[in-house]
């Protein structure tokens, strides 16, 4: 049975009946290059994927708000209401749906009435692959479409990234919210972080396959080093700023920051910001590179953006390590590299057809040997942004 199917018919179960319910996707996201560089004024590149996040919904007569999630069915109905939208630790995921209805309001777009809202995602649960931005889109769209919102998805994006700053209280770039809502099947977005201008690349992965390895690590991106990285820049561009005029440590090139590093006086934020710029230019070197069918090149830029996350930014930890070293001992591996905020989550690799189930197996075996739980591996596709399905 097909997933809309499913969650309707989960839907009619939980609230009587499906009569005039809708669905909605919106995707998740897998970031190839560019970590760590999107709250820095630099580059990223991410791309959608076809996993994500499906929402059934209906409006409702009161200002009731019920939540309930396929994927934490044991919570069972969620209720809320439009009136009492603040964040509640004991509200565990509809945070993340009740941060987006907060910020709609706060920008202005006022929704009337309660919703009944059945959620499924197919993002593996603390993956890295962005499944509380995936639930944001999937939330906003939804309330575009159904209150009559003229919203560009690119002021969905937006919005998301305001209610995870503001509502949930993480100090999250653009990235995430923008992979998602602006998605574009076989194309990665390469975006400017600083002034959000951007373009899409083709993906050509003919004889290759995107490798998605989830350490299953289990980590909270708030209450990880998440935040306290972002302060480290922030001190260092401060730092920089007292002796020349810019604006983001984006604006940096490599040369110029090895002359001017010095301005930075603790070396552990030296670092944080040598990653910060030094990524931002393999990010547009790796673009190039595709542009060029350079794919050799792309891989390489990809294994030193790891070791640049692992040595400068310190972000990696031994699970995600593991995964990329042992993935680099492959043969028909292109590039492998942690992806996401770090301590725990994801790697993605590019991996030659055939070698695919080798990478799997060998790279499996030597996870489960060394950290003692396994690792799942998911091979993706490059997809779409949201929709009603």
């Amino acid at each position: 049975m097909d997933i809309k199917n499913n969650i309707l018919k989960k839907f009619a179960k939980i609230y009587g009946n499906a009569e005039g319910a809708r669905v909605f996707f919106a995707p998740g996201r897998v970031n190839l290059i560019g970590e760590h560089t999107d709250y820095n004024g630099g580059h990223v590149f991410p791309c959608a994927l076809t996993l994500g996040t499906y929402a059934a919904v209906r409006k409702r007569e009161d200002r009731k708000l019920r939540f309930y999630s396929m994927n934490f069915s044991k919570l069972g109905v969620i209720e809320s209401s439009l009136d009492n939208l603040k964040p509640d630790k004991d509200a565990g995921w509809t945070n993340y749906p009740k941060g987006m209805m907060w910020a709609f309001g706060e920008k202005g777009y006022k929704i009337d009435c309660g919703l009944d809202i059945v959620v499924k995602g197919n993002i593996p649960h603390g993956s890295g692959l962005s499944s509380s931005a995936s639930v944001e889109i999937v939330t906003g769209y939804l309330l575009k479409v159904l209150f009559g919102f003229e919203i560009s998805n690119q002021e969905l994006a937006l919005i998301g990234q305001y209610s995870e700053n503001k509502f949930n209280g993480v100090n999250c770039g653009i990235m995430d919210q923008f992979a998602i809502a602006m998605g574009r099947k076989d194309c990665a977005i390469f975006l400017d972080t600083a002034d959000l201008s951007y373009e899409y690349a083709q993906v050509n992965l003919q004889g290759m396959k995107l490798v998605i390895s989830c350490s299953n690590k289990r980590r909270g991106l708030g209450d990880s080093k998440y935040n306290e990285r972002r302060e480290e820049c922030e001190t260092a561009l401060t730092e920089i700023q007292a002796g020349m005029g810019i604006n983001t440590l984006g604006d940096l090139d490599e040369q110029l920051f090895e002359q001017i590093k010095m301005a930075i006086k603790d070396e552990d934020r030296r670092k944080r910001a040598r990653h910060a710029v030094y990524e931002n230019r393999r990010t547009i070197r790796a673009v190039q590179a595709l542009k060029d069918n350079d794919i050799a090149l792309f891989g390489k830029l990809m294994n030193e953006s790891h070791i640049s996350l692992r040595d400068d930014y310190e972000v990696t930890g031994e699970e995600l390590d593991t995964l990329v070293e042992e993935a680099w001992k492959i043969d028909g591996v292109i590039g492998s590299r942690m992806t996401g905020a770090g301590f725990g989550g994801c790697t993605v690799s590019l991996v030659k057809d055939e070698a695919v189930e080798k990478f799997m197996e060998k790279v499996g075996a030597a996870y489960k040997e060394r950290i003692g739980y396994a690792a799942d591996f998911y091979s993706v596709e490059i997809g779409s942004g949201p929709c009603e399905l």
